[in-house]
Parts: structure tokens; C-alpha cells; sequence
């Protein structure tokens, strides 16, 4: 996994065969918030700018179809792989998967992490046809946190 400071900035390190984008943020607000927010597919049009739509429950094992504004055409069928509330949800297809984590820092903000990886053998013949995460990762995180500490300081 990519190491990434806690400034909601993206970095991507490519090689041969995948390509990951990693972006960490901290955000004042509890994890259980944010967490509600990641794993509410119905809401994220509400307060995520990069995505278009999400059908189904994020819930372990379960199928959902997100629309992104990446590629607003494509429809991604993706799986569930693990749900762990609170702290980790990793969703994916045979392509690759996305890992969200959650920590709460010792100064009583939660960091949020995504990161994911992409690739596999036949990655070399279509990764420059796939449009860079980097922007895209950076203002997800910056949605996440604006909405999340919304939230917070309203209660």
C-alpha cells in the first residue's frame, strides 16, 4: 500500500501491471458519522461530487452498481468485500479493489484513508484508456470531510 501524509492529496505510483491511488485526510468529526456517510449508498449523490449514483446496499456480500463522474457512461458492478463498521469497507471487481479506513487519532479526529489498486496481466493494454484517480480521489475526500464535519458541528 502506498503511504500517503494526511494532506488530501492523492499519489499515485504506477507500474507495469496495476496502477494505485492512495489519499488520506483527518477530519473533526467522529468515525461513526463518517462512517454512516461511506456506507449509505443511496445518500453519496447528496454530499459526493464524484459520484453520480450507487443501487444497492453496501453491506458485506452484497452487489452494488455505482456511476461515477469519471466515466459517466460505464455502470461498475461491484462487490462487497469486506464491511467492518467503523473502521473498514473494501469494494471491488476482478479489476481491482478499494480500501476506506477509518482511525481516530490520538488528538480525537478520525483519519480517512482510500486507496485503490487497479491492474492485473492484461492491465498494460488498457491502462491508458483509464482517466487518472488523482482528482477525483482528492475531491471525495474533501466532500467526505466538509460533509462529515458539517454533521459534527451541528449536534
Amino acid at each position: 500500500m502506498t503511504n500517503v501524509a494526511s494532506n488530501g492529496k492523492a499519489i499515485t505510483t504506477k507500474k507495469t501491471f496495476s496502477r494505485e491511488t492512495a489519499i488520506s485526510i483527518d477530519i473533526q468529526a467522529d468515525k461513526h458519522i463518517i462512517w454512516a456517510l461511506l456506507s449509505n449508498a443511496s445518500d453519496y449523490p447528496r454530499w459526493n461530487s464524484t459520484i453520480i449514483s450507487i443501487e444497492g446496499n453496501i453491506e458485506k456480500g452484497e452487489k452494488i452498481r455505482l456511476k461515477s463522474t469519471l466515466d459517466p457512461k460505464r455502470v461498475f458492478k461491484l462487490s462487497v468485500k469486506e464491511f467492518e463498521p467503523g473502521s473498514r469497507l473494501v469494494w471491488g471487481d476482478a479489476m481491482g479493489k478499494r480500501i476506506y479506513t477509518l482511525q481516530t487519532n490520538s488528538i480525537g479526529t478520525t483519519n480517512f484513508s482510500m486507496n485503490e489498486k487497479i491492474g492485473g496481466p492484461m492491465f498494460p493494454l488498457f491502462s491508458k484508456l483509464i482517466p487518472p484517480f488523482d482528482q477525483s480521489f482528492e475531491k471525495f475526500a474533501n466532500d467526505l470531510k466538509s460533509e462529515a464535519e458539517s454533521i459534527q458541528n451541528s449536534k
